[in-house]
């Protein structure tokens, strides 16, 4: 009888830890490809005037980035010719929070609109796909955008 008994919580403990390896994958698999991203746009970030506080994202398709107005007087605006085939206009309220859902693999270059041409501009680079490099090099930057703009698509 004893036998039995060790062999039944033996199967028992088994099942029990399978389980709960299986549930804590799944767990972190579900919980690593949610990447969404909060980016917040600043007056100041250590020496740097008119910033976003990441300027280079790498996200997956489906993925939803928050830019917070942490600051009055910013948004986002994706630039003209600077984004995937297919995206349309995208710009945000001045002074308000925003979010966009990436849907469409590519990069994705935006600035804030009174600020571009200090220098406020970021990237994000949706499912690794960099098929838009060269239009994104095109882009007519302004003012400190363009050697910020270099130096950030050197980096993707």
């Amino acid at each position: 009888m004893n036998k039995i008994l060790n062999k039944q919580t033996y199967c028992l403990k088994n099942i029990i830890t399978i389980s709960l390896v299986m549930l804590l994958g799944a767990f972190f698999s579900i919980s690593a490809s949610a990447t969404d991203q909060t980016v917040e746009m600043l007056n100041k970030l250590g020496k740097e005037n008119m910033v976003f506080s990441k300027k280079i994202l790498k996200v997956d398709v489906g993925d939803t980035v928050f830019w917070k107005a942490t600051k009055s007087g910013h948004n986002v605006e994706f630039i003209k010719g600077g984004v995937p085939t297919g995206v349309g206009k995208f710009r945000s309220k001045l002074s308000a929070d925003t979010e966009y859902k990436f849907e469409i693999p590519g990069i994705y270059a935006y600035w804030c609109t009174p600020h571009k041409g200090m220098g406020m501009i970021g990237f994000v680079v949706v499912g690794s796909n960099k098929s838009n490099l060269d239009a994104v090099k095109k882009i007519k930057y302004l003012g400190k955008s363009k050697k910020i703009a270099l130096e950030l698509i050197n980096k993707l």
